[in-house]
């Protein structure tokens, strides 16, 4: 392959110690774009996410899809051995992701100063739920609590019912992916010569990384004594924006609230009165009429399916989609023709099947990404990776596995 066409991480290399999902989001970053990124597991076990949501066979679909392009390999960390194989693979290193509380690898005698002093120039990534530091370090902290303590959950859901969570982790991807910016900052300013005194280190908080995804929530209650409520799903003062329901059951999301698309949105739903009405100008004035407006383009999109609602308004300029499913996008043609679902041959129950993964984000043409395996059987590359870069024979391979080491 010419230089020129390698992946943009091609030569970097990855050691992740995690387990459930922020730093192995963080990691699956670099692997597809070409890193090689190590996966130490618990020999035996694995990491939990292969039992996670998982109908049949042996190893989840998150667990396939989060640990792609990764190679896994078995070592006890806590045992002397399996901490020097650790300490041995990071003087092989470019980057080390962990997602343990505070504290643990410290115990197990890899803490950073453990890690920098086999690797001076190693990057680390300490993913936790509340940071390196302050009064609760060492609380457990998992991506729901974040959520929660970052603000988002108080926020979501209806007004007159409890909060709800988001029907995915978006506390830990939004972690994992701060984890893979600090990373590539620490990567870019080490190459480019910039002098660094102690560890590279990037701590990155669960809830903190929540947080910085919550804009203006604390500005606002400093300045305007506004403390955010649930509001359906809606922004408060984004108005128009919401779902909107549509003829047949179904429904639409409509974003109709920047002033130039106001007025198409209104004329597109047979009022251009209210979209061209002075006193509807601003933010602030169409959010005082909220249900006025919410009340015009539900009429309209009633009329309507949602197709005939997302072709009509996407026609005019809005931006509207529909709500979709799992099938819808397994369907939908857009996701195919930008190579969002990759065919890949993964063994369920014992046969290969042809299941389809999410693609490559973001697109970089001329060096893409790719998604070449899906997250691998547990210790699939233990005895190559171990044989390559640490030099192991066969016999002393043998020997760690019979004493449950690897």
């Amino acid at each position: 392959m010419d230089e020129g066409d390698q992946p943009p991480l091609a030569g970097i290399r990855v050691l992740e110690l995690g387990n459930f999902i922020a730093a192995p989001f963080a990691t699956r970053i670099f692997a597809d774009f070409g890193a090689e990124v190590v996966k130490i597991e618990r020999p035996g076990t694995g990491d939990e996410l292969r039992g996670w949501r998982r109908s049949r066979g042996r190893t989840s679909m998150m667990f396939r899809t989060i640990a792609r392009n990764k190679r896994s390999v078995t070592v006890d960390l806590s045992t002397g051995e399996g901490r020097d194989i650790a300490l041995g693979l990071v003087r092989h290193c470019d980057v080390v992701v962990e997602n343990f509380r505070p504290g643990t690898l410290e115990r197990l005698k890899l803490g950073s100063d453990e890690l920098t002093a086999a690797n001076a120039d190693v990057v680390l990534v300490r993913i936790s739920g509340y940071g390196q530091t302050g009064p609760y370090r060492d609380r457990a902290g998992f991506g729901g609590v974040a959520e929660a303590f970052g603000g988002l959950r108080h926020v979501t859901g209806h007004p007159d019912r409890e909060p709800v969570r988001p029907a995915a982790p978006v506390g830990d991807a939004l972690a994992g992916l701060y984890g893979a910016i600090g990373a590539l900052m620490l990567l870019l300013a080490k190459a480019r010569g910039r002098p660094h005194e102690g560890p590279r280190v990037a701590d990155v908080a669960l809830y903190e990384s929540v947080f910085m995804a919550m804009e203006s929530l604390v500005p606002d209650y400093d300045a305007y004594d506004v403390i955010r409520r649930r509001t359906a799903g809606n922004l408060p003062g984004v108005v128009p924006s919401g779902i909107y329901p549509t003829s047949g059951g179904g429904s639409v999301i409509i974003a109709g609230n920047s002033s130039g698309v106001f007025g198409r949105l209104m004329t597109a739903v047979g009022r251009p009165d209210l979209g061209t009405d002075p006193t509807l100008a601003d933010g602030s004035a169409r959010d005082a009429r909220e249900p006025e407006l919410n009340g015009a383009i539900s009429a309209w999109t009633a009329r309507h399916t949602a197709a005939e609602a997302v072709d009509l308004l996407s026609r005019a300029g809005v931006p509207a989609g529909p709500i979709y499913d799992a099938a819808d996008i397994a369907a939908d043609e857009h996701y195919r023709a930008r190579d969002m679902l990759r065919p890949l041959k993964v063994t369920v129950d014992g046969e290969p099947e042809e299941i389809r993964f999410p693609g490559v984000v973001p697109r970089v043409p001329g060096a893409p990404g790719d998604v070449r395996w899906a997250g691998p059987e547990l210790g699939a590359h233990t005895d190559q990776v171990l044989g390559d870069l640490l030099g192991y024979s066969a016999g002393r391979l043998g020997e760690l596995r019979a004493r449950k080491v690897i």
